[in-house]
């Protein structure tokens, strides 16, 4: 490689590395989001894993942004573990996404909070400013004949008040933004709080049933029936069960043949049995 390639990789390198996860995520949701709806989970969940692997680890504790989207992106490894039928390895996502959302929260309210009394202190401040010349601008304006020093003050007192009112409007703006961003992150807690509940009961409810099913060769077979029968259900999730059936008995060619189908892949055809030799008649003595 040329000396202005090795130059132009290093700085390209430098540019990629200097990219926040946030900005990260921006780039690869919208690929992955339909790579998901088109049943590609195995992909998406390499992708995401791979990218918390680089970047996720790095991730600054008190960078509420970053912090947002690594729990979205490991909300996203747990949908893509669902729809490839790796339960397990979903509940593991979600608990993780779990416990970045409630640091997250937890750094932010008291950072956030402090700034929050910094805008409150200054919009009082410029309320103030603003009550204390209103009288004297109100004066200006409606005194008749004015000298030049009087127009010129009047002009620099609104100017002045321009300026506050700016102010005022820019930290009323800021107090807006402070308070939706608490309410994302306190959502965000709680929906990664319910989905890791949510699954990991599902869990404990399929562990119950294979039980009672007399094992997980039975249980995955009367599910497949059930699956191929239920076609009300949106593709993509009897697609995703079967998948998690499948997981569950690799054994199971009705599971495999139902995922294949619901992918939209035709049945590879029986290897046709080779017709057997007729023996020749014995010759007559």
């Amino acid at each position: 490689m040329s000396r202005l390639g090795i130059l132009f990789a290093c700085a390209l390198a430098a540019s990629l590395g200097a990219q926040s996860l946030t900005d990260r995520f921006k780039e690869v949701r919208g690929p992955w989001e339909l790579q998901l709806e088109r049943g590609d989970a195995s992909t998406v969940r390499r992708g995401v894993e791979a990218l918390l692997g680089r970047e996720g680890l790095t991730v600054n504790p008190s960078d509420y942004n970053d912090m947002h989207a690594l729990a979205a992106l490991r909300s996203l490894a747990a949908r893509a573990c669902v729809a490839e039928g790796s339960w397990e390895e979903a509940v593991l996502h979600l608990q993780k996404a779990q416990a970045a959302a409630e640091e997250n929260l937890a750094t932010a309210e008291p950072l956030l909070a402090k700034t929050r009394a910094e805008h409150e202190a200054k919009l009082q401040e410029f309320r103030n400013a603003m009550d204390k010349q209103a009288p004297r601008l109100k004066e200006l304006d409606e005194a008749p004949g004015l000298t030049q020093e009087q127009m010129k003050l009047r002009q620099q007192l609104r100017i002045f008040m321009d300026e506050q009112k700016a102010a005022i409007a820019h930290s009323e703006r800021a107090l807006k933004d402070i308070d939706g961003i608490l309410e994302r992150l306190r959502q965000t807690k709680v929906n990664t709080t319910k989905a890791a509940e949510d699954w990991k009961a599902f869990l404990d409810r399929e562990k119950a049933e294979i039980a009672e099913a007399g094992g997980t060769a039975r249980f995955v077979a009367g599910k497949v029936e059930q699956v191929k029968a239920d076609d009300s259900r949106p593709q993509q999730e009897r697609l995703a069960y079967a998948r998690r059936l499948q997981k569950l008995d690799p054994a199971n060619k009705d599971a495999t043949r139902l995922v294949n189908t619901l992918l939209g892949k035709d049945e590879p055809a029986e290897p046709a049995r080779p017709k057997a030799r007729k023996k020749k008649a014995a010759p007559k003595k």
